[in-house]
């Protein structure tokens, strides 16, 4: 990452370079840092219009050449200089398209305007209807680990060891003792948990999973295998690694655990409240937006949609997600009449958005006036370094981009999608997006043109 961060000073400023031993080149400006020196609420400033910004011509010549299909289907796509909106390139940029995971933009804005990016989500355990209860409530968190909770990482942040701990430690102090059940309760959400509009390939691929307000390690058996099949009913399986902790963390306080997990129909109450044994919080919204841009995380994804649908006050269901996110598009601005939503993750090929709104969410990310969005800006993928642009960007045609290119990848059968920003040779920061549909199924040219387009726009003076 660091060997990176030389060259992205040498792309800014090539003026340094000469053949006698050069002056101290400036400090690599704050937005082309390695991500890992990047901070979300520093954002991109300083940033002044004192740049040059490049002409359209020179970049319409530049991308016309560059984004064209490999077999079947066409591309669109729209750039525009961050700082004035003034847009720089235009190809059927205000054209419905099927965006595949550059939905994620849309689901990460909604979120972060409807939480904040420094909310939490608690999962808490509470008595049950009679004193040989106790009920695990969901309360969005899907990134539990079974383990002792880790402040430090976005996954495992809340862990059901801890939890346990702490459930053992208040029973103790109620002088409970004897056998326990475990119950779960995932009320939360509403309506079908898994959405019919995703292909029963993609769900059987483990793309995506019935959706619940708790699960460990983002509906994954194992946090480090991101492929292949998923929990089914991610709340009795969290349930069940809870039990098993609260067994162990019980035995040597005369508690025993009664095997197997039941659904929670009634908590128990004092006085018309609900009794409260033990709590942890999940990371900040801010980091998990992050881990979901970063990683393309369908699940999570789909979990926060719903959690901005709570937030409104409206029910946590699909429904509720896409039109909670369509409301906080609609309030920051951007037009959302033609939009179509079918799922908030990206995954279905239901949803249609245009190039111009996906650059418009980049730019309100970016440059806009609601602070709140610059989080979102450490999850965007960074060309050749992390996330799902970690392995790109590494030949000769594309190279120019790596280390600069910071966008959202979108990648179904027939779909390639890449909205992001880069700052150009000439230090003028750009946003775009760029949209390839009906495209021949595995055609690696496909990728490789909005990676090109990327990098041409990384390396332009375009003037």
């Amino acid at each position: 990452m660091l060997a990176l961060a030389v060259p992205a000073a040498v792309v800014v400023a090539p003026g340094f370079i000469g053949p006698e031993p050069p002056a101290a080149a400036p400090a690599t400006p704050a937005w082309q840092l390695p991500p890992a020196a990047l901070s979300a609420r520093q954002g991109l400033s300083p940033l002044t219009d004192s740049a040059p910004a490049p002409l359209p011509e020179a970049v319409t010549a530049q991308l016309d050449s560059l984004l064209k299909s490999d077999g079947d289907g066409s591309f669109t796509g729209l750039v525009q200089d961050a700082l004035t909106g003034n847009v720089l390139y235009d190809r059927g940029g205000s054209e419905n398209r099927v965006p595949a995971s550059n939905m994620k933009l849309f689901t990460a804005v909604a979120a972060l305007r409807a939480l904040g990016p420094d909310h939490r989500f608690s999962t808490r355990v509470v008595a049950g209807s009679d004193a040989t209860k106790v009920v695990l409530t969901g309360g969005g968190d899907v990134l539990l680990s079974a383990g002792e909770s880790a402040p430090d990482q976005v996954m495992g942040h809340a862990g059901l060891a801890s939890l346990a701990a702490a459930t053992v430690a208040a029973l103790q102090a109620n002088g409970t003792t004897g056998e326990l059940s475990v119950l779960v309760d995932d009320s939360l959400f509403s309506g079908p948990a898994l959405n019919p509009a995703w292909a029963d390939g993609d769900v059987a691929a483990g793309e995506a999973a019935p959706l619940y307000p708790l699960a460990l390690n983002s509906a994954r058996y194992n946090p480090a295998v991101t492929t292949g099949p998923r929990p089914q009913d991610s709340a009795v399986t969290a349930a069940e690694a809870f039990a098993g902790q609260l067994k162990a963390a019980g035995a040597a306080a005369g508690l025993t655990v009664a095997a197997g997990v039941g659904r929670s129909a009634a908590p128990g109450t004092v006085n018309g409240a609900t009794v409260q044994l033990a709590e942890v919080q999940s990371a900040t919204v801010a980091e998990q937006v992050g881990l979901m841009l970063e990683s393309s995380d369908n699940y999570l994804a789909e979990v926060l949609g719903r959690m901005a649908a709570a937030a409104a006050g409206a029910p946590a269901s699909n429904d509720g997600a896409t039109a909670a996110v369509r409301a906080q598009l609609a309030e920051l601005g951007i037009a959302t009449p033609a939009m179509r939503f079918a799922d908030v993750s990206g995954l279905a090929m239901g949803n249609q958005a245009s190039a111009r709104q996906l650059a418009d969410v980049v730019r309100a990310i970016t440059t806009g006036t609601d602070r709140r969005l610059r989080a979102a800006l450490d999850g965007f993928p960074v060309a050749a370094l992390s996330g799902t642009l970690d392995a790109r960007y590494e030949d000769a045609s594309t190279s120019r981009g790596a280390g600069l290119v910071r966008a959202k990848t979108g990648t179904l059968n027939s779909v390639i999608a890449l909205s992001g920003y880069v700052v150009d040779a000439d230090g003028r920061l750009l946003v775009f997006s760029f949209i390839g549909n009906g495209l021949t199924p595995g055609a690696a040219g496909n990728r490789e043109a909005v990676d090109r387009a990327a990098s041409a726009l990384a390396a332009c003076g375009c003037r």
